[in-house]
């Protein structure tokens, strides 16, 4: 069993193909109000406006649901790596700058939201009018904000990180084992914190993949690139096999 292990995974464009916003945006018809605002608003604060959009045109909170579970599909061989990976005793957790209410929904789609203990994203909630609201990770009413210049202002995925390693006890800190999968460059600052027994798993020829290669000797956990959903499954299953024998 694979006990002292915790895999975190970004969402978009790891876990599942695309964007889960931009997805929103084209399907539900905001795409000429979203290229209008895109660079007058932070993104989150955009994506909250778009949601305002929605409400006005009188779509509901259903019909963003039916849309997410219409539309993002996730590769069997990411369903297959993720329900593998929790059997062996894997600890999975999600942290994304998309939006609690997207990845549920499209988590439950796939009978996959169990597997996984945590979600660290952008907080959504109902107002008392039925509008879907989008709100910053950090910066809300029960997280402060950061000040970390790698990051987004809405979300420094380095402070969850630091935050799930200090969750743990003390003993606990020293042996569990991180794998990180992701894409963006927001997932730079948390690539940072892992350690030489850690392991990072960039999307190939994505922003992250491009700064560890521009920066390699920033980087100590070790480094397994990956092109498509295939490749993820069989990285990520060598390494938590290859981890289970050497913890043991």
């Amino acid at each position: 069993m694979a006990g002292g292990m915790v895999i975190v995974f970004d969402f978009d464009r790891t876990m599942i193909e695309g964007d889960s916003d931009n997805w929103v945006v084209t399907e539900m018809g905001l795409t000429e109000i979203f290229h209008q605002l895109r660079f007058t608003l932070p993104w989150n604060r955009l994506m909250d406006r778009m949601m305002t959009e929605l409400h006005s045109q009188g779509r509901s909170i259903q019909d963003i649901e039916a849309c997410l579970k219409r539309i993002m599909p996730i590769d069997s061989h990411i369903v297959e790596a993720i329900k593998s990976a929790k059997s062996l005793g894997c600890d999975l957790k999600i942290v994304s700058d998309a939006n609690q209410f997207f990845i549920e929904k499209i988590l439950e789609q796939h009978d996959l939201l169990d597997c996984f203990s945590d979600i660290y994203t952008n907080p959504t909630s109902v107002d008392e009018h039925g509008k879907l609201r989008i709100l910053p990770y950090h910066g809300a009413a029960s997280t402060p904000p950061h000040t970390c210049n790698l990051c987004p202002p809405n979300l420094c995925k380095g402070l969850v990180m630091d935050h799930i390693r200090a969750s743990s006890s003390p003993d606990d800190q020293i042996l569990t084992r991180f794998i990180y999968l992701g894409d963006g460059g927001g997932d730079f600052c948390p690539t940072l914190k892992l350690r030489e027994c850690d392991c990072v798993m960039p999307r190939m020829n994505y922003p992250l993949w491009k700064r560890i290669s521009d920066n390699p000797s920033l980087i100590k956990a070790d480094v397994k690139e990956w092109s498509n959903a295939k490749e993820l499954r069989r990285i990520l299953m060598q390494l938590v096999s290859t981890m289970t024998k050497e913890d043991s």
